[in-house]
């Protein structure tokens, strides 16, 4: 097997991703930039067909990546997109034994998820005051972010259409291409609604697009990415006195942790940020585990 055959057999992964599986784009490039590593390492030690690769050589490749320092996450990431996509290899014929079967994906360190106490919330929403186009549509995207809980490929997605402001709900289309409506409240609705009346038809002027169906725009009039989006949170933070590190993930960790602080039912939690298996969103019980250990040991005289 030579290299172009070699590429030719992740190009039929590639297509398997997007066909079958319905993977997201951001999914499909870190399992492309996975494996392109591990194809790296097979050429630098003349290895130029996967039926050679064996669970001696895969053990070769770990022990390359802990010489590295790769934290577990990422090594953890790369072995399961190795493993998915050697499993392929096998269903299609190409080989007979998958390598990667036996090797376990290390555990990442237990480490609670990074959220924003209701005062530094409010700081930060203050910094979100003006009239002009940008500051509506960045005022309107924290509403949203901190109102549902969305991932930030989820709102950078989001469309006119899948605004519901008769009965306040988002349609959300979310890991797989599946869908989900989620309720909105008020102060998001209001800011959508501002932004969408006036800051955003200034926006829409500037598009080279006679039709733009995404609600959050860049200067341009384009759809705004999910890049630009975690830039302009970074930018904001700036602007306050707070010194943790936000982005959208955070707001989405703080819409989750608020909630079951005020007793919503982990569930329904489940349910709204989109997770498809619960000890997902159980690491927020955790936090609100710790959270009322600080208020016990804050006020309790004797604690």
């Amino acid at each position: 097997m030579n290299d172009e055959a070699i590429r030719l057999e992740l190009d039929s992964f590639v297509r398997y991703l997007q066909v079958e599986k319905n993977c997201s784009p951001h999914t499909i490039m870190n399992y492309k930039k996975d494996i392109d590593h591990f194809l790296t390492f097979m050429k630098q030690h003349l290895i130029f067909d996967y039926a050679a690769v064996s669970y001696v050589f895969v053990r070769k490749y770990l022990t390359l990546l802990h010489e590295k320092q790769y934290a577990r996450k990422t090594v953890a990431r790369k072995v399961s997109s190795l493993r998915s996509f050697f499993r392929f290899l096998v269903r299609e014929g190409r080989i007979v034994d998958n390598p990667f079967v036996m090797t376990a994906i290390p555990k990442g360190a237990s480490r609670l998820p990074t959220f924003l106490y209701e005062q530094e919330l409010e700081e930060l929403f203050t910094s979100f005051a003006g009239t002009s186009p940008l500051n509506q549509r960045d005022r309107a995207i924290l509403e949203v972010l901190y109102a549902t809980g969305i991932r930030v490929s989820e709102c950078e997605q989001l469309n006119i259409s899948d605004i519901d402001f008769s009965i306040g709900t988002l349609l959300v289309t979310g890991k797989g291409r599946k869908e989900r409506f989620i309720p909105i409240g008020s102060f998001a609705l209001d800011s959508l609604h501002t932004y969408l009346l006036d800051g955003r038809k200034e926006l829409l002027k500037k598009s080279q697009e006679t039709e733009e169906r995404g609600v959050f725009l860049n200067y341009r009039g384009g759809r705004l990415t999910a890049r630009s989006i975690r830039e302009m949170l970074k930018k904001r933070i700036n602007k306050t006195s707070l010194t943790v590190n936000i982005s959208p993930h955070v707001i989405r960790h703080t819409f989750a942790t608020h909630l079951l602080n005020a007793g919503a039912d982990l569930r329904a939690v489940q349910e709204l940020l989109g997770h498809e298996h619960l000890s997902s969103t159980q690491i927020y019980t955790h936090v609100t585990k710790e959270r009322l250990k600080e208020v016990y040991r804050n006020h309790h005289p004797r604690a």
